[in-house]
C-alpha cells in the first residue's frame, strides 16, 4: 500500500513536471511571437521612416536641381539683356552717326549754294565796275578823282564797319569769360562799403560794462542769442556799442528789438534770451501782418491771399537803392491808377498788378533766380490772375510783355525808380546827366534827335537815313558809347540805342 502511494505519488509528479514543461514551452513560444511581433513592426516602421527620408531626399535634390536651374536661367536673361542693351547703344550710335554725316552734306550743299551765289555776285560786281569804268573813261581827271574818292571813302567805311561788327562780336564772345573777373574785382573794390550798410545795425549800450552781461559767462548769452535770432552779434572795441550783422533785415529787426529790450530789462541769461526772442518773433509777425493789410487797404485792394499780404508787409524791411520797396509799391500803385484811368484799363486790376510787381523780392534771398520770376511763381501759386502774372514776370522783360497792363506796370516802375531823390539822386545831378548825354548825341554828324529815358541809364538816337547806313549805325553807337564812357562819369551803364527808319508819306486826295 505504501508502494502503491509512492507509485502514484511518484506518477503525479512526473505528471505534474510534464504539465510543467509543457506551460513553460507554450509561455516560451508566446514570449518568441511577441518578441518576433515586435521584430516586425519595427523593421516595418524603419523602414516607413527610410522611405520619408528618402522622399525628402529626393525632394531637396529637386528643389537644388530647380534653384540651380533658375539661377542659370537668370544668368543667361541678364546676359542677353546686356547683350541687347550693348546692341541699343550701338545701334543709337550709329542712328546719331548717320544724323551727323546727313547735318554735314546739308551744311555742304548750304555751303555749296552759298558759294556759287557769292561767285554770281562777284561776277555781277565786276560787271558793274566795267560800265563804271566805261563811265569814268569818258569824264575829265578832276570828276574821274572826284568819283574815285568818293568811291574808296564809301568802300573804307563799310569795310571798317564790318570789321567793326566782326570785332564787336569777337568781344562779346571774350566778355562772357572775361566778365566774372571784372565784375569780381568790382565787388571787391566798391561792394564792402555797401554791404555795410545794408546788412548791419548799431545797437548802443547804455555802458560799457553791458558789453560783459550781454556775452555771458563763457560766452553762454550771446551763443544763445545767435543762435535765437540767426543773427551775427559783433562785440568789439567800439565804445558802447554792438553791431548786428545780417542780409535778413526782418531777423535783424528782430535781434535789435530783442536785444534792446534785454537790456531795458536787465536780465540777460538763456532762457530769458529766448523768450524775449520769440515773443518778438510773434510780434514782428503780427505788423508784418498789419504792414501787407495796411498796404492792402491803402492801394484799395480786395480777396488777397493770407500768404501774399504776408509777403507784402516783409517789404517794409527791404529796402533798393536805398528805396524802401514796400513804399515804391504803393507809389507804384497810385501812378498806375491814373495811367489806368486815362486809358481805360480797369483800374483794380492795374493797381494789383502794379503793387505785387516786386512781390518775389519778399524771398529773393532764399530762392534763386530773377525776382520778377519769383514773384511770377508766387503769384500763380496763390490764386492771381494771368494778366498779374503776366506783369510781374514782364516788369524786367524776362518775358516779352504782350498786353497793356504789362507795359503799363514797368512805366509805373521806372516813374517811381527814376523820381529824383527816390533813390538817393539829387535833381540837379540828375538833370546834368540827361543834358549831357543828348549833347553828346547830338555832336555826331547825321543825327536828327536824341532822347535820354530811364533816368539818364538808355540814350535814344535818331539819325538821318539819307545820311546814315544801317552799318554805319552799328559804328556810330559804338562812337558814341565811347564819348560817354571818355566823358561823362555815371553809375551803372548806359544802353545806347542807335534808330535808323525811312518814312515814306502820301496824302490821296
Amino acid at each position: 500500500m505504501g508502494t502503491v502511494v509512492i507509485a502514484m505519488t511518484g506518477v503525479g509528479c512526473a505528471l505534474a513536471g510534464y504539465h510543467g514543461r509543457r506551460w513553460v514551452g507554450q509561455r516560451k513560444i508566446q514570449e518568441a511571437e511577441a518578441q518576433a511581433k515586435q521584430i516586425l513592426e519595427s523593421a516595418a516602421l524603419r523602414a516607413e521612416t527610410t522611405r520619408r527620408e528618402a522622399e525628402l531626399e529626393g525632394k531637396e535634390l529637386l528643389h537644388r536641381i530647380r534653384q540651380e536651374f533658375e539661377q542659370q536661367t537668370q544668368e543667361t536673361r541678364r546676359r542677353v539683356g546686356e547683350l541687347e542693351r550693348r546692341l541699343g547703344q550701338k545701334e543709337g550710335q550709329l542712328d546719331r552717326k548717320v544724323e551727323q554725316l546727313d547735318l554735314r552734306e546739308r551744311g555742304l550743299a548750304e555751303r555749296e549754294r552759298s558759294l556759287t551765289a557769292k561767285a554770281q555776285q562777284l561776277d555781277q560786281m565786276l560787271l558793274e565796275e566795267k560800265s563804271r569804268l566805261q563811265e569814268v573813261a569818258g569824264l575829265v581827271p578832276e570828276q574821274a578823282k572826284a568819283l574815285l574818292l568818293t568811291k574808296m571813302e564809301s568802300d573804307v567805311r563799310q569795310e571798317a564797319s564790318l570789321m567793326i561788327k566782326r570785332i564787336e562780336d569777337e568781344a562779346k564772345q571774350e566778355a562772357d569769360r572775361r566778365a566774372r573777373n571784372i565784375i569780381g574785382l568790382a565787388i571787391q573794390r566798391c561792394a564792402p562799403d555797401h554791404t555795410i550798410e545794408s546788412t548791419v545795425s548799431v545797437i548802443n549800450l547804455p555802458s560799457e560794462e553791458m558789453k560783459g552781461r550781454i556775452i555771458g559767462r563763457e560766452g553762454r548769452n550771446i551763443r544763445a542769442f545767435e543762435t535765437a535770432t540767426g543773427v551775427d552779434l559783433i562785440v568789439d572795441d567800439t565804445p558802447e556799442s554792438v553791431t548786428l550783422s545780417a542780409f535778413d533785415m526782418v531777423r535783424r529787426e528782430i535781434a535789435r528789438i530783442a536785444l534792446t529790450r534785454l537790456m531795458s530789462d536787465g536780465r540777460i541769461h538763456p532762457a530769458r534770451i529766448e523768450e524775449v526772442v520769440d515773443k518778438v518773433k510773434k510780434e514782428m509777425e503780427q505788423t508784418i501782418q498789419q504792414e501787407g493789410e495796411q498796404a492792402i487797404q491803402e492801394v484799395g485792394l480786395q480777396q488777397v491771399h493770407p500768404e501774399m499780404v504776408k509777403l507784402l508787409g516783409r517789404l517794409r524791411y527791404r529796402t533798393s537803392y536805398s528805396q524802401n520797396v514796400l513804399a515804391h509799391l504803393k507809389e507804384c500803385a497810385f501812378i498806375m491808377n491814373v495811367l489806368a484811368s486815362e486809358l481805360g484799363i480797369p483800374p483794380a486790376l492795374a493797381r494789383r498788378a502794379a503793387l505785387f510787381h516786386d512781390i518775389g523780392k519778399a524771398v529773393s534771398h532764399e530762392i534763386e533766380g530773377p525776382h520778377a520770376l519769383i514773384g511770377a511763381d508766387l503769384a500763380r501759386k496763390y490764386g492771381e490772375s494771368a494778366d498779374v502774372i503776366h506783369a510781374i514776370e514782364a516788369h524786367h522783360n524776362e518775358v516779352p510783355p504782350h498786353n497793356l497792363i504789362a507795359v503799363l506796370t514797368q512805366v509805373s516802375d521806372a516813374i517811381s525808380g527814376s523820381r529824383p531823390g527816390a533813390r538817393g539822386d539829387t535833381l540837379e545831378n540828375y538833370v546834368r546827366r540827361l543834358k549831357a548825354l543828348e549833347s553828346i548825341a547830338d555832336s555826331f554828324k547825321g543825327v536828327a534827335k536824341s532822347y535820354a529815358i530811364q533816368a539818364g541809364r538808355e540814350v535814344r538816337v535818331i539819325v538821318q537815313p539819307e545820311r546814315v547806313t544801317d552799318l554805319e549805325a552799328i559804328a556810330l553807337a559804338r562812337e558814341i558809347r565811347q564819348r560817354i564812357e571818355g566823358g561823362l562819369e555815371f553809375p551803372g551803364q548806359i544802353k545806347v540805342t542807335v534808330v535808323r527808319e525811312t518814312r515814306a508819306v502820301e496824302y490821296a486826295r
